[in-house]
């Protein structure tokens, strides 16, 4: 077995580690031998120092000499072995579940000298130590300073420990994939010298070159796997698209009834220079909250339909779904064979859609992930709209125009503007088009905040705001009230607006079925109720042009960008619009700095990149719930500057198979090579 075949074995190939010992590790994601080198200890345990018994502290990990004077075997099921033990200070009981008499014995001789350490107990007015992890009449080997791993029930540290320190006498000296420059900059220290490094227990807390090294290899993979496909995408040839562009404009301009922005007609150009070439389109549109992306995708929409191809427009949500669907329907009249699609689709209704849309009678399917599930063939599916999809990787995307053959073109969309290091790790394969301007009629959100016990002059304040004919969403994060967590629960919340607002209160959770999500939201839209209790449901993309003010409660359980998004889902007529921010009077340091930003600013890139600072950037997307892995180590603010080296580097790079092929060790290790195969 070579180095690099070592490397990316199985861990249950190691010596120990048995089924269930493997199944402990897959729990947290450790699979092979290198995902066990790339655990990095989250701190350490000095078993070093000896304690006399009189100092003892509960609760703490320490190391003790004693004498082993009885035991205490009893005879009743469920009752621990004890083992009494003492020095010239004090007492001390070694309890052992579960432990053998033969076995207690061995390691604990009648009159004998030991070393033990553990975790320090008081029972029944005496110190003791459960199931002690270190026990050695020879002191030396107890007395050290191990790493500390994060573990799982089951998998204890001594076992733990036992492994990684077999590992990393094994760790292999693999060939350099680094040209010298690069090298350089970490002070030439080799990829088997900084994993050591990162096991070392005096470099827990330290940012050292070795840790530097090993975080810029993960960058570095990511990026570069990013621009190799990218690379050959570029290769693959498709059909150009040909349009007359300023009739496509013309026509949508004339049913929205304003004119576009700069920035729309820039991403408008980028796009259609994209269509008109021979290479693939995968590109990704950007844009704040209100900033119109959907007239972009719908202008090209008319493109590449007049271009003789069908367009599959997939939203998130059966409600987005059901809006988008509306407003292609109003744009385009009767000139486009538009239809809708989603898991509510009566069976009927869709075995026909499945049927017109072989045949090629149905220019633009809009609806939700049934768009493509595996009965649906399109006729010549020219593009691809992905909206709110941020969490789709290069695989998933890849899945989605493959529906189209070669000559479909991919657009994703994005209300949640991101910062320029992750648009460089989750979208580097795609080009980036960013709309930041807003409407014309579009004004800036006031925002205020107050504090709960104010709730009267809010309540008072959207007395007023009804009173012109306006409507107003109430947030709350909770559908019931919880004695865990102290919120505010949507319920409540709506019990008590009736009191004021009669029926003119709706309320709307998670909990409910479709149906009735979309009885209450369209009554809102209607204008038949004035203000609507709701969770977060209304966060993603929902256009209520007469809704000018909207409460949320608890504002400080939100993240910085989630109430951007929420603030957005006012304001998008020409009515002043307000947000009121609603929290309670003890807040940290933290969620003031949130409050503030968002008082100060409307601009959700500037949002975005303070977000991110403040939560880390798994949270801002919700990566860590979509299935995308994470960075194990690199950071994408804290390590801003390794994003920028290695993007230069990449630049640089040839992409030919000689020069290529030295980093596909690299990319190997990091579980990216293969996604080459799948997508080239």
């Amino acid at each position: 077995m070579s180095d690099y075949e070592y490397l990316l074995s199985n861990i249950n190939s190691l010596n120990g580690i048995g089924n269930k010992t493997s199944k402990l590790f897959k729990k947290k994601n450790i699979n092979t031998i290198f995902d066990l080198l790339w655990s990095r200890p989250e701190g350490f345990i000095d078993r070093s120092k000896i304690t006399k018994l009189n100092q003892l502290q509960i609760g703490k990990i320490q190391t003790v000499i004693v004498n082993v004077k009885k035991y205490n075997f009893p005879r009743k099921r469920n009752l621990p072995n004890r083992v009494f033990c003492d020095d010239e200070t004090g007492n001390l009981d070694c309890v052992f579940f579960n432990s053998y008499e033969g076995y207690i014995k061995k390691i604990l001789p009648i009159g004998s000298l030991v070393t033990i350490s553990g975790k320090i107990g008081f029972y029944k007015n005496k110190y003791q130590i459960t199931n002690p992890t270190h026990i050695s009449s020879d002191k030396n080997a107890v007395k050290k300073i191990h790493s500390k791993y994060s573990l799982t029930d089951g998998l204890t540290e001594k076992k733990y420990n036992k492994i990684i320190t077999e590992v990393l006498k094994k760790v292999p000296d693999l060939n350099e994939w680094h040209e010298k420059n690069i090298c350089k900059i970490f002070d030439n220290i080799s990829w088997k010298e900084s994993v050591l490094e990162l096991h070392k227990p005096q470099n827990i807390k330290k940012d050292g070159k070795f840790l530097r090294r090993l975080i810029f290899d993960e960058i570095f993979a990511t990026l570069l796997i990013n621009s190799k496909v990218r690379s050959n995408i570029n290769k693959s040839k498709k059909k150009v698209k040909n349009f007359n562009e300023k009739v496509c404009i013309d026509n949508v301009i004339n049913k929205i009834g304003f004119k576009l922005t700069n920035d729309q007609v820039k991403a408008i150009n980028e796009i259609n220079k994209d269509l008109k070439s021979n290479k693939k389109m995968f590109r990704l549109l950007q844009g704040d909250v209100g900033s119109g992306k959907t007239i972009v995708s719908l202008v090209t929409s008319l493109n590449v339909i007049n271009s003789g191809y069908q367009v599959s427009f997939m939203a998130p949500t059966e409600i987005l779904a059901k809006q988008h669907y509306t407003l292609a329907k109003k744009i385009f009249e009767n000139d486009i064979n538009i239809q809708l699609l989603t898991g509510k689709t009566e069976y009927k209704i869709k075995r026909t859609i499945i049927e017109d849309l072989k045949n090629n009678k149905i220019q633009m399917l809009i609806g939700t992930h049934s768009l493509f599930q595996e009965k649906i063939i399109y006729n010549n599916l020219g593009l691809v709209i992905i909206d709110e999809q941020h969490k789709f990787g290069v695989r998933q995307r890849k899945n989605l125009s493959d529906k189209g053959g070669k000559s479909c073109d991919v657009l994703v969309m994005s209300a949640t503007p991101i910062p320029r290091t992750m648009v460089m790790t989750v979208f580097g394969d795609m080009d980036v088009s960013i709309i930041k301007e807003k409407p014309k009629n579009r004004k800036d959100i006031k925002t205020y905040s107050k504090v709960e016990n104010n709730i009267k002059d809010v309540i008072n304040f959207v007395k007023k705001e009804v009173g012109k004919n306006n409507q107003v969403f109430w947030v709350c994060p909770l559908i019931e009230e919880s004695k865990k967590v102290d919120h505010q629960s949507s319920i409540e919340r709506y019990k008590h607006l009736k009191k004021f607002f009669n029926n003119n209160v709706g309320l709307l959770h998670g909990s409910l079925s479709n149906d009735e999500k979309n009885e209450i939201l369209n009554n809102f839209l209607n204008k038949k109720i004035k203000i609507l209790v709701s969770t977060t449901v209304i966060e993603v993309g929902i256009d209520f042009p007469n809704a000018n003010l909207i409460i949320i409660e608890n504002a400080n359980k939100f993240g910085l960008s989630q109430l951007h998004q929420l603030r957005g889902r006012v304001g998008r007529g020409s009515k002043e619009s307000y947000c009121i921010l609603i929290f309670k009077s003890t807040l940290s340091e933290n969620a003031k700095k949130r409050i503030k930003i968002l008082k100060n600013t409307n601009d959700g890139f500037e949002i975005s990149e303070e977000d991110m600072k403040l939560r880390g950037y798994g949270d801002l997307l919700g990566f860590k719930q979509s299935g995308i892995p994470n960075f194990r180590l690199a950071d994408p603010v804290l390590n801003e500057d390794l994003f920028l080296i290695a993007e230069k580097e990449i630049k640089r790079i040839k992409f030919g198979d000689e020069n290529f092929s030295k980093y596909m060790q690299l990319l190997k290790l990091y579980d990216k090579a293969d996604i080459l195969s799948d997508l080239v």
